[in-house]
Protein backbone atom coordinates (compact mmCIF):
# COMPACT_ATOMS: atom_id res chain seq x y z
CA UNK A 1 0.00 0.00 0.00
CA UNK A 2 1.44 3.49 -0.98
CA UNK A 3 2.45 5.45 2.05
CA UNK A 4 -0.33 8.30 2.16
CA UNK A 5 2.00 10.98 1.60
CA UNK A 6 2.72 9.58 -1.63
CA UNK A 7 -1.04 9.11 -2.53
CA UNK A 8 -1.25 13.07 -1.86
CA UNK A 9 1.67 14.04 -3.82
CA UNK A 10 -0.07 12.06 -6.82
CA UNK A 11 -3.03 13.68 -6.85
CA UNK A 12 -1.96 16.89 -6.14
CA UNK A 13 -0.08 16.89 -9.78
CA UNK A 14 -3.52 16.20 -11.15
CA UNK A 15 -4.70 19.96 -11.42
CA UNK A 16 -8.41 21.03 -11.59
CA UNK A 17 -9.58 23.40 -13.54
CA UNK A 18 -8.74 26.22 -11.61
CA UNK A 19 -5.59 24.90 -11.31
CA UNK A 20 -4.99 24.55 -14.70
CA UNK A 21 -1.72 26.95 -14.46
CA UNK A 22 0.00 24.97 -12.09
CA UNK A 23 -0.43 22.11 -14.35
CA UNK A 24 1.27 24.22 -17.37
CA UNK A 25 4.26 24.88 -15.09
CA UNK A 26 4.49 21.05 -14.57
CA UNK A 27 4.44 20.05 -17.72
CA UNK A 28 7.35 22.54 -18.56
CA UNK A 29 9.18 21.58 -15.47
CA UNK A 30 9.27 18.01 -17.08
CA UNK A 31 9.87 18.92 -20.51
CA UNK A 32 13.17 21.06 -19.28
CA UNK A 33 14.35 18.30 -17.37
CA UNK A 34 13.96 16.02 -20.30
CA UNK A 35 15.59 18.36 -22.56
CA UNK A 36 18.35 18.92 -20.49
CA UNK A 37 19.00 14.76 -19.62
CA UNK A 38 18.58 13.91 -23.09
CA UNK A 39 21.12 16.70 -24.36
CA UNK A 40 23.65 15.90 -21.79
CA UNK A 41 23.75 12.33 -22.77
CA UNK A 42 24.15 13.07 -26.45
CA UNK A 43 26.74 15.38 -26.10
CA UNK A 44 28.87 13.23 -23.67
CA UNK A 45 28.13 10.54 -25.81
CA UNK A 46 29.48 12.08 -29.18
CA UNK A 47 32.53 13.43 -26.61
CA UNK A 48 33.51 10.30 -25.57
CA UNK A 49 32.63 8.59 -29.31
CA UNK A 50 35.21 11.82 -30.54
CA UNK A 51 37.41 10.81 -28.18
CA UNK A 52 37.51 7.15 -28.44
CA UNK A 53 37.72 7.55 -32.48
CA UNK A 54 40.12 9.77 -32.30
CA UNK A 55 42.83 7.69 -30.03
CA UNK A 56 41.68 4.59 -32.52
CA UNK A 57 42.60 6.49 -35.49
CA UNK A 58 46.10 7.88 -33.75
CA UNK A 59 46.77 4.62 -32.73
CA UNK A 60 46.46 3.05 -35.95
CA UNK A 61 48.66 5.49 -37.56
CA UNK A 62 51.29 6.36 -35.11
CA UNK A 63 53.18 3.38 -32.75
CA UNK A 64 52.49 3.13 -29.16
CA UNK A 65 55.81 3.62 -28.25
CA UNK A 66 58.56 6.11 -30.55
CA UNK A 67 62.25 5.10 -29.99
CA UNK A 68 65.15 7.64 -31.27
CA UNK A 69 68.36 8.25 -30.52
CA UNK A 70 70.05 11.43 -29.92
CA UNK A 71 72.80 12.43 -32.74
CA UNK A 72 72.10 11.28 -36.26
CA UNK A 73 69.90 8.44 -36.22
CA UNK A 74 69.70 4.55 -35.25
CA UNK A 75 72.58 2.79 -36.92
CA UNK A 76 72.35 -0.93 -35.65
CA UNK A 77 68.81 -0.47 -35.45
CA UNK A 78 68.26 -4.46 -36.55
CA UNK A 79 69.95 -5.29 -33.10
CA UNK A 80 68.07 -2.30 -31.20
CA UNK A 81 64.55 -4.33 -32.54
CA UNK A 82 66.06 -7.20 -30.74
CA UNK A 83 66.75 -5.92 -27.56
CA UNK A 84 63.76 -3.75 -27.58
CA UNK A 85 61.06 -6.94 -29.04
CA UNK A 86 62.54 -8.72 -25.34
CA UNK A 87 60.97 -5.87 -23.41
CA UNK A 88 58.04 -7.30 -21.28
CA UNK A 89 54.98 -6.18 -22.83
CA UNK A 90 56.45 -4.95 -26.45
CA UNK A 91 54.64 -6.95 -28.90
CA UNK A 92 56.36 -5.78 -32.40
CA UNK A 93 59.05 -3.31 -33.30
CA UNK A 94 59.81 -1.71 -36.51
CA UNK A 95 62.42 0.84 -38.30
CA UNK A 96 61.29 4.01 -40.35
CA UNK A 97 63.32 6.83 -41.97
CA UNK A 98 60.95 9.93 -42.22
CA UNK A 99 61.49 12.96 -43.77
CA UNK A 100 59.52 15.97 -45.28
CA UNK A 101 60.10 16.43 -48.80
CA UNK A 102 57.44 18.13 -52.14
CA UNK A 103 55.39 15.87 -54.25
CA UNK A 104 54.61 17.14 -57.54
CA UNK A 105 52.14 15.36 -59.48
CA UNK A 106 49.99 15.99 -63.01
CA UNK A 107 47.52 17.95 -61.19
CA UNK A 108 49.65 19.82 -58.35
CA UNK A 109 52.61 20.37 -55.94
CA UNK A 110 51.87 19.57 -51.99
CA UNK A 111 54.34 19.12 -48.99
CA UNK A 112 54.41 16.22 -47.65
CA UNK A 113 55.65 13.44 -45.06
CA UNK A 114 57.51 10.46 -46.54
CA UNK A 115 58.18 7.59 -44.30
CA UNK A 116 60.74 4.99 -45.68
CA UNK A 117 59.02 1.49 -43.63
CA UNK A 118 59.71 -2.24 -43.96
CA UNK A 119 56.38 -3.83 -45.09
CA UNK A 120 56.53 -7.19 -43.09
CA UNK A 121 57.46 -5.56 -40.22
CA UNK A 122 54.92 -2.33 -40.62
CA UNK A 123 52.15 -4.65 -40.74
CA UNK A 124 52.93 -5.30 -37.27
CA UNK A 125 52.86 -1.99 -35.48
CA UNK A 126 50.20 -0.06 -37.77
CA UNK A 127 47.08 -0.04 -39.48
CA UNK A 128 48.26 0.87 -43.08
CA UNK A 129 47.88 -2.72 -44.31
CA UNK A 130 44.32 -2.48 -43.39
CA UNK A 131 44.21 0.99 -44.76
CA UNK A 132 45.12 0.67 -48.05
CA UNK A 133 42.24 1.01 -50.69
CA UNK A 134 43.84 0.62 -53.98
CA UNK A 135 47.39 -1.42 -54.37
CA UNK A 136 49.34 -2.98 -51.83
CA UNK A 137 51.83 -2.44 -49.31
CA UNK A 138 54.18 -5.15 -50.65
CA UNK A 139 54.62 -3.25 -54.00
CA UNK A 140 57.06 -1.09 -51.78
CA UNK A 141 59.38 -4.09 -51.75
CA UNK A 142 59.71 -4.46 -55.57
CA UNK A 143 60.07 -1.91 -58.61
CA UNK A 144 56.94 -0.89 -60.44
CA UNK A 145 57.47 -2.20 -64.04
CA UNK A 146 61.29 -2.72 -63.39
CA UNK A 147 61.85 1.05 -63.49
CA UNK A 148 60.77 3.06 -61.01
CA UNK A 149 60.18 2.25 -56.84
CA UNK A 150 56.63 2.25 -55.17
CA UNK A 151 55.03 5.01 -53.56
CA UNK A 152 51.92 4.78 -51.40
CA UNK A 153 49.91 8.30 -50.87
CA UNK A 154 46.90 9.46 -48.78
CA UNK A 155 43.69 9.50 -50.94
CA UNK A 156 43.53 13.37 -49.96
CA UNK A 157 47.03 13.93 -50.89
CA UNK A 158 46.19 11.93 -54.03
CA UNK A 159 43.52 14.14 -54.84
CA UNK A 160 45.48 17.28 -53.98
CA UNK A 161 48.26 16.00 -56.71
CA UNK A 162 46.01 14.75 -59.19
CA UNK A 163 47.16 11.26 -59.20
CA UNK A 164 45.85 7.68 -59.48
CA UNK A 165 47.01 4.35 -59.47
CA UNK A 166 50.28 3.73 -61.20
CA UNK A 167 50.92 7.21 -61.94
CA UNK A 168 54.03 8.68 -61.96
CA UNK A 169 54.97 11.44 -58.90
CA UNK A 170 58.26 13.65 -58.41
CA UNK A 171 59.43 13.22 -54.91
CA UNK A 172 61.91 16.70 -54.36
CA UNK A 173 64.33 16.85 -50.72
CA UNK A 174 65.05 20.62 -50.10
CA UNK A 175 68.60 18.38 -48.77
CA UNK A 176 69.86 18.65 -52.17
CA UNK A 177 73.29 18.13 -53.48
CA UNK A 178 76.25 20.88 -53.93
CA UNK A 179 76.74 21.52 -57.30
CA UNK A 180 79.82 23.94 -58.81
CA UNK A 181 76.16 26.57 -59.40
CA UNK A 182 75.14 25.83 -55.81
CA UNK A 183 72.99 23.78 -53.68
CA UNK A 184 70.35 21.75 -55.89
CA UNK A 185 67.62 20.19 -54.73
CA UNK A 186 67.78 15.91 -54.84
CA UNK A 187 64.77 14.47 -56.99
CA UNK A 188 63.51 11.45 -57.65
CA UNK A 189 60.51 9.77 -59.68
CA UNK A 190 58.57 7.36 -58.30
CA UNK A 191 55.15 5.09 -59.24
CA UNK A 192 51.77 5.10 -57.20
CA UNK A 193 51.55 2.07 -56.41
CA UNK A 194 49.17 1.92 -53.49
CA UNK A 195 46.87 4.91 -51.61
CA UNK A 196 45.53 4.73 -48.62
CA UNK A 197 42.68 5.98 -46.24
CA UNK A 198 43.05 6.34 -42.53
CA UNK A 199 40.25 8.41 -41.83
CA UNK A 200 41.80 11.47 -40.20
CA UNK A 201 42.37 14.30 -42.98
CA UNK A 202 45.94 15.49 -41.55
CA UNK A 203 46.99 12.24 -42.47
CA UNK A 204 45.29 11.57 -45.89
CA UNK A 205 46.58 14.53 -47.08
CA UNK A 206 50.01 14.94 -46.08
CA UNK A 207 51.63 11.32 -45.53
CA UNK A 208 53.69 9.46 -48.10
CA UNK A 209 55.29 5.68 -47.83
CA UNK A 210 58.27 4.51 -49.55
CA UNK A 211 60.33 1.49 -48.97
CA UNK A 212 63.32 1.40 -46.22
CA UNK A 213 65.97 1.38 -48.00
CA UNK A 214 64.11 3.47 -50.76
CA UNK A 215 64.35 6.50 -47.90
CA UNK A 216 67.34 5.76 -47.14
CA UNK A 217 68.59 5.85 -50.73
CA UNK A 218 67.02 9.16 -51.50
CA UNK A 219 67.99 11.19 -48.07
CA UNK A 220 71.61 9.57 -48.57
CA UNK A 221 71.69 8.56 -44.89
CA UNK A 222 72.86 5.02 -45.58
CA UNK A 223 71.52 2.13 -43.77
CA UNK A 224 70.18 4.20 -41.04
CA UNK A 225 66.78 4.15 -39.32
CA UNK A 226 65.37 7.65 -38.16
CA UNK A 227 63.28 6.17 -35.24
CA UNK A 228 61.96 2.82 -34.04
CA UNK A 229 57.86 2.39 -33.89
CA UNK A 230 56.87 -0.09 -30.83
CA UNK A 231 53.64 -1.45 -30.26
CA UNK A 232 52.94 -2.60 -26.85
CA UNK A 233 50.17 -5.25 -25.20
CA UNK A 234 48.45 -2.53 -23.41
CA UNK A 235 47.90 0.65 -24.78
CA UNK A 236 47.30 2.11 -20.91
CA UNK A 237 50.90 0.71 -19.90
CA UNK A 238 52.89 2.56 -22.95
CA UNK A 239 54.19 4.67 -20.50
CA UNK A 240 55.93 2.05 -18.10
CA UNK A 241 56.79 -0.51 -20.92
CA UNK A 242 58.37 2.54 -22.27
CA UNK A 243 60.59 3.74 -19.07
CA UNK A 244 61.54 -0.37 -19.37
CA UNK A 245 62.91 0.53 -22.59
CA UNK A 246 64.48 3.48 -21.80
CA UNK A 247 66.53 1.30 -18.90
CA UNK A 248 67.41 -1.26 -21.04
CA UNK A 249 68.78 0.41 -24.34
CA UNK A 250 70.99 2.62 -21.79
CA UNK A 251 72.36 6.78 -22.39
CA UNK A 252 71.62 8.19 -25.73
CA UNK A 253 68.05 6.46 -26.17
CA UNK A 254 64.69 7.94 -25.51
CA UNK A 255 61.38 7.00 -26.00
CA UNK A 256 58.01 8.72 -25.79
CA UNK A 257 54.79 7.03 -25.49
CA UNK A 258 51.48 7.81 -27.38
CA UNK A 259 49.69 9.38 -24.10
CA UNK A 260 53.04 11.53 -24.18
CA UNK A 261 53.27 12.83 -27.63
CA UNK A 262 49.33 13.54 -27.49
CA UNK A 263 48.92 14.55 -23.93
CA UNK A 264 47.67 17.96 -24.73
CA UNK A 265 45.35 16.75 -27.26
CA UNK A 266 43.23 14.59 -24.76
CA UNK A 267 43.78 17.00 -21.54
CA UNK A 268 41.86 19.37 -24.27
CA UNK A 269 39.11 17.01 -24.75
CA UNK A 270 38.50 15.86 -21.36
CA UNK A 271 38.47 19.60 -20.30
CA UNK A 272 36.08 20.06 -23.38
CA UNK A 273 33.78 17.67 -22.14
CA UNK A 274 33.63 18.68 -18.30
CA UNK A 275 32.82 22.27 -19.48
CA UNK A 276 30.02 20.90 -21.75
CA UNK A 277 28.74 19.04 -18.65
CA UNK A 278 28.70 21.90 -16.38
CA UNK A 279 27.09 23.77 -19.33
CA UNK A 280 24.55 21.81 -20.25
CA UNK A 281 23.36 20.89 -16.44
CA UNK A 282 22.44 24.44 -16.29
CA UNK A 283 19.26 23.47 -18.80
CA UNK A 284 18.42 21.13 -15.71
CA UNK A 285 18.65 23.91 -13.15
CA UNK A 286 16.81 25.83 -14.73
CA UNK A 287 14.18 22.93 -14.99
CA UNK A 288 14.76 22.77 -11.40
CA UNK A 289 13.56 26.51 -10.74
CA UNK A 290 9.70 25.44 -12.67
CA UNK A 291 9.85 22.75 -9.93
CA UNK A 292 10.77 25.34 -7.03
CA UNK A 293 7.72 27.74 -8.73
CA UNK A 294 4.95 24.89 -8.77
CA UNK A 295 5.63 23.45 -5.41
CA UNK A 296 5.43 26.86 -4.17
CA UNK A 297 2.35 27.36 -6.14
CA UNK A 298 0.89 24.02 -4.92
CA UNK A 299 1.74 24.98 -1.12
CA UNK A 300 -0.67 28.32 -1.82
CA UNK A 301 -3.13 26.69 -3.22
CA UNK A 302 -3.76 23.55 -0.69
CA UNK A 303 -2.95 25.55 2.34
CA UNK A 304 -6.13 24.50 3.54
CA UNK A 305 -5.19 20.98 3.30
CA UNK A 306 -2.06 21.22 4.97
CA UNK A 307 -3.70 22.89 7.68
CA UNK A 308 -6.30 19.82 7.85
CA UNK A 309 -3.91 17.14 8.15
CA UNK A 310 -1.81 18.73 10.93
CA UNK A 311 -4.94 19.38 13.15
CA UNK A 312 -5.29 15.68 12.28
CA UNK A 313 -1.83 14.88 13.59
CA UNK A 314 0.39 15.04 10.48
CA UNK A 315 4.19 15.68 11.48
CA UNK A 316 6.10 18.11 9.77
CA UNK A 317 7.92 15.33 8.17
CA UNK A 318 5.39 13.92 6.62
CA UNK A 319 3.72 17.30 5.28
CA UNK A 320 7.57 17.66 3.98
CA UNK A 321 6.98 14.47 1.97
CA UNK A 322 4.19 15.35 0.52
CA UNK A 323 5.78 17.90 -1.49
CA UNK A 324 9.27 15.78 -1.92
CA UNK A 325 7.40 13.15 -3.36
CA UNK A 326 6.23 15.71 -5.80
CA UNK A 327 8.95 17.70 -6.92
CA UNK A 328 10.37 13.98 -7.06
CA UNK A 329 7.97 12.67 -9.14
CA UNK A 330 8.48 15.45 -11.63
CA UNK A 331 12.07 15.13 -11.90
CA UNK A 332 11.69 11.35 -12.04
CA UNK A 333 9.17 11.63 -14.91
CA UNK A 334 11.67 13.81 -16.74
CA UNK A 335 14.66 12.20 -16.12
CA UNK A 336 13.19 8.95 -17.38
CA UNK A 337 11.84 10.29 -20.73
CA UNK A 338 15.12 12.31 -21.02
CA UNK A 339 17.33 9.13 -20.95
CA UNK A 340 15.17 6.98 -23.05
CA UNK A 341 15.21 9.92 -25.91
CA UNK A 342 19.10 10.69 -25.24
CA UNK A 343 19.49 6.93 -25.44
CA UNK A 344 17.72 6.74 -28.83
CA UNK A 345 19.32 9.23 -30.31
CA UNK A 346 22.67 8.76 -29.27
CA UNK A 347 22.59 5.10 -30.47
CA UNK A 348 21.58 6.09 -33.82
CA UNK A 349 23.46 9.92 -33.93
CA UNK A 350 25.25 8.52 -37.60
CA UNK A 351 21.45 7.54 -39.42
CA UNK A 352 20.44 11.14 -37.87
CA UNK A 353 23.58 12.59 -39.51
CA UNK A 354 23.43 11.33 -42.09
CA UNK A 355 19.45 12.12 -43.06
CA UNK A 356 19.93 15.89 -42.12
CA UNK A 357 23.21 16.08 -44.48
CA UNK A 358 21.52 15.48 -47.17
CA UNK A 359 18.12 17.10 -45.95
CA UNK A 360 20.24 20.37 -45.56
CA UNK A 361 22.97 20.09 -48.00
CA UNK A 362 25.99 20.36 -45.34
CA UNK A 363 28.88 18.07 -43.67
CA UNK A 364 28.67 17.96 -39.83
CA UNK A 365 32.19 16.77 -39.22
CA UNK A 366 34.67 18.54 -42.12
CA UNK A 367 37.15 16.32 -42.27
CA UNK A 368 39.91 19.34 -42.50
CA UNK A 369 38.46 21.16 -39.35
CA UNK A 370 37.67 17.70 -36.91
CA UNK A 371 40.02 15.23 -38.11
CA UNK A 372 37.35 12.96 -38.84
CA UNK A 373 34.62 12.86 -41.27
CA UNK A 374 31.60 12.07 -39.35
CA UNK A 375 29.80 12.29 -36.24
CA UNK A 376 31.14 9.52 -33.56
CA UNK A 377 28.89 8.43 -30.69
CA UNK A 378 29.80 6.39 -28.02
CA UNK A 379 27.29 5.93 -24.47
CA UNK A 380 29.51 5.21 -21.60
CA UNK A 381 27.21 3.22 -18.69
CA UNK A 382 29.04 5.56 -16.31
CA UNK A 383 28.08 8.94 -17.94
CA UNK A 384 24.35 7.65 -17.98
CA UNK A 385 24.03 6.58 -14.01
CA UNK A 386 25.98 10.62 -13.57
CA UNK A 387 23.71 12.41 -15.70
CA UNK A 388 20.60 10.57 -14.10
CA UNK A 389 22.18 11.18 -10.68
CA UNK A 390 23.01 14.82 -11.27
CA UNK A 391 19.14 15.14 -12.91
CA UNK A 392 17.38 13.73 -9.29
CA UNK A 393 19.43 15.08 -6.76
CA UNK A 394 18.96 18.72 -9.06
CA UNK A 395 15.48 17.85 -8.43
CA UNK A 396 15.15 16.85 -4.99
CA UNK A 397 17.16 19.85 -4.03
CA UNK A 398 14.42 21.87 -5.56
CA UNK A 399 11.94 20.39 -3.36
CA UNK A 400 13.47 21.55 0.32
CA UNK A 401 12.25 25.13 0.04
CA UNK A 402 8.90 24.37 -1.18
CA UNK A 403 8.32 21.44 1.33
CA UNK A 404 9.62 23.20 4.47
CA UNK A 405 7.42 26.46 3.95
CA UNK A 406 4.41 24.02 3.97
CA UNK A 407 5.68 22.06 7.02
CA UNK A 408 6.18 25.75 8.81
CA UNK A 409 2.22 26.38 8.35
CA UNK A 410 0.40 27.77 11.22
CA UNK A 411 -2.82 25.40 10.95
CA UNK A 412 -4.91 27.63 13.32
CA UNK A 413 -3.80 30.53 10.94
CA UNK A 414 -4.83 29.21 7.85
CA UNK A 415 -8.11 28.12 9.30
CA UNK A 416 -9.07 31.23 10.73
CA UNK A 417 -11.19 32.74 8.18
CA UNK A 418 -12.13 29.08 7.09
Amino acid sequence: MLPYELFIGLRYLKAKRKQTFISIITFFSIIGIMLGVMALIVVLAVMDGFGHEIREKILGTNAHIVLSKYGSGIKDYREVIKKVEGVPGVLAAAPFASAQVMLSGTGGVAGAFVRGIDPPLERKVSNLQKSIIEGAIDSLNRDAGGRLPGIIIGKELAKNLGVFLDDTITVISPLGDITPVGMAPRVKRFKVTGIFEFGMFDYDSTFAYISLPGAQEFLRIGDVATSIEITVKDIYQADAVAERIEEKMGPGYYAKDWMTMFKKLFSALKLEKLMMFILLSLIVGVAAFNIITTLIMVVMEKHRDIAILKSMGARRSSIMKIFVFEGFIVGLVGTFLGSVCGLLIAHNLGAITGLLERLLGFKAMPGDVYWINQLPSRVDPVDVVIVIGVAMGISLLATIYPAWKAASFDPTEALRYE
